[in-house]
């Protein structure tokens, strides 16, 4: 990719070699404090681990490949926003979540009232099962956007040609589309289902079903072993680098054979059966979405009068956290992308290799020896939460700023315009849409993460993700529920902020 020769390429630099010290360098007090060997319980947070990322992944692909051929089939009033609808669980803070699945599947949640009612024996949701439930509600609409663009990439003149020679769709079409696309959103998926702290906290469920980060947490908070900490966040460091390597290897790739952009017709859908099946996985997927969420903000709206005296602190430092991460993935995600090439790619992709809990620890041991944690508690928040951001952050700039290059750089060097001028004038009007989008995710990302502050937090430095967390151990579940309602509400408000002040009078 071609970068105009009066775009910045010193700042990238400095951001690739900070990221790169952040994420690597963290490596270093690990491997200085982490000596010697995992503990049998250690072993099986590993395989729990391994297990839950596996099945969850698998599920979640598995059910997907069925809701993303129904949406490529039909066309109803409100598919597109619908289909919108589906990058939502993405933004929607992980704690929240479980919130709702809780109020569906938990001891007093609404299917054990019905199974009560029946006579029937009430289910529990904590353990493996709980995990993947959890996982498959948050990452099932991943699934299905993945695989639903590979349906739609398939030209429509393929169809007309299976149509017109009478050859099966599926294995003529379809099955090698799936054979692209889904070995990446496999990998993709299961790379998520890793860092699962949140989710593995409150439905873990006991020493069975412990994962990695979650023994980290337990290692710090509660027996202050360093040391195993050290040596666990090394094993979680190659589970998830080996997991972010695997899905970046497994992309989805282009099919090729671009057709002419005309509307697809699916001959092979018009059967009555065919209709009941899609619009029945149609329908389940949205009651599985829809239904969990629903019940928490239900449940939220009749806590808000329960909630706690510091819940204005915790929601004034949970902004300022999202707030000065947001800056700081901007800052870090422009300089990537003003540099360019193989090194901005490899710093933007670290942070996938080393998950927030991780660089957390690493942090924790370096500041450790030399000031209080509860000092430097929310700055390093917003850290760790500006590397996680900064992935996606860079995905979407750099495509928009090679579009401007390539549409405007010209001009641009034929009027002289380099550096700080030509930044002002030219890139950011025409890329203020993706920054305010930019924006918009990493601070909806923050404002819903639980991990660093819950090593870090003390008293008087919670955030609303660890206050949510605090009142749902002390089980003071309505409290909690209207607390959850404000992180969802303060999440959303901050990524309709930031997109829709990128999109307001912005350079066409």
């Amino acid at each position: 990719m071609t970068r105009g020769s009066g775009l910045p390429k010193l700042p990238g630099l400095v951001a690739a070699v900070l990221v790169a010290g952040l994420c690597l360098g963290t490596l270093l007090p690990l491997l200085r404090v982490g000596q010697g060997g995992l503990a049998t319980a250690d072993w099986a947070a590993f395989r729990f681990t391994v297990l839950q990322a596996l099945l969850s992944a698998g599920l979640s692909v598995g059910l997907a490949v069925p809701v993303a051929r129904a949406l490529a089939r039909r066309v109803f009033p409100g598919r597109r926003l619908l289909v919108t609808l589906l990058g939502a669980p993405f933004l929607l803070p992980v704690i929240v979540a479980v919130m709702g699945l809780l109020a569906l599947f938990g001891r007093g949640g609404l299917l054990n009232d019905a199974l009560g009612a029946l006579g029937l024996p009430r289910v529990s949701i904590y353990g493996l099962h709980g995990v993947v439930i959890a996982h498959l509600f948050l990452n099932l609409p991943l699934a299905t956007r993945l695989i639903l663009q590979g349906w739609l990439d398939i030209p429509a003149e393929r169809f007309r040609l299976a149509a017109t020679l009478n050859a099966p769709i599926g294995p003529l079409l379809e099955q090698p589309m799936l054979r692209s696309v889904l070995p990446g959103a496999f990998a993709a998926i299961f790379a998520l289902c890793l860092t699962s702290f949140s989710v593995a906290l409150i439905l873990g469920g006991g020493p069975r079903a412990t994962t990695v980060e979650l023994a980290i947490y337990q290692a710090i908070r509660f027996e202050a072993d360093f040391s195993g900490a050290a040596q666990l966040a090394l094993l979680q460091y190659a589970i998830c680098g080996l997991a972010a390597g695997l899905a970046l290897w497994l992309s989805p790739r282009a099919l090729g054979g671009a057709g002419l952009g005309r509307a697809v017709e699916r001959w092979d859908a018009k059967g009555l059966m065919a209709r009941i099946a899609d619009m029945a996985w149609i329908g389940l997927a949205c009651l599985f979405l829809v239904l969990p969420l629903g019940l928490a903000v239900l449940n939220g709206l009749g806590g808000l009068a329960d909630l706690p005296d510091g819940v204005a602190g915790a929601a004034l430092r949970s902004i300022l956290v999202a707030l000065g991460a947001t800056a700081m993935t901007l800052i870090l995600a422009l300089a990537l992308a003003f540099q360019g090439g193989t090194l901005a790619q490899l710093a933007g992709a670290l942070p996938l290799a080393a998950s927030s809990l991780v660089l957390g620890t690493g942090l924790l041991l370096v500041v450790r020896p030399f000031v209080a944690l509860s000092s430097v508690a929310l700055p390093v928040t917003a850290l760790v939460d500006a590397l996680v951001a900064l992935p996606f952050a860079l995905r979407a700039l750099s495509p928009a700023l090679a579009e401007v290059e390539a549409r405007h750089g010209r001009l641009a060097d034929a009027l002289g315009l380099t550096g700080l001028s030509r930044l002002r004038i030219v890139v950011l009007p025409l890329l203020r849409p993706v920054l305010g989008f930019a924006a918009g995710l990493g601070s909806a990302l923050s404002m819903g993460n639980l991990g660093v502050i819950a090593l870090f937090g003390g008293e008087g430095q919670e955030t609303l993700p660890l206050l949510m967390a605090l009142l749902m151990g002390a089980y003071r579940m309505d409290a909690a529920a209207g607390v959850g309602l404000l992180i969802l509400a303060l999440a959303l408000l901050l990524f309709w902020a930031f997109d829709r002040g990128g999109r307001l009078h912005a350079a066409p």
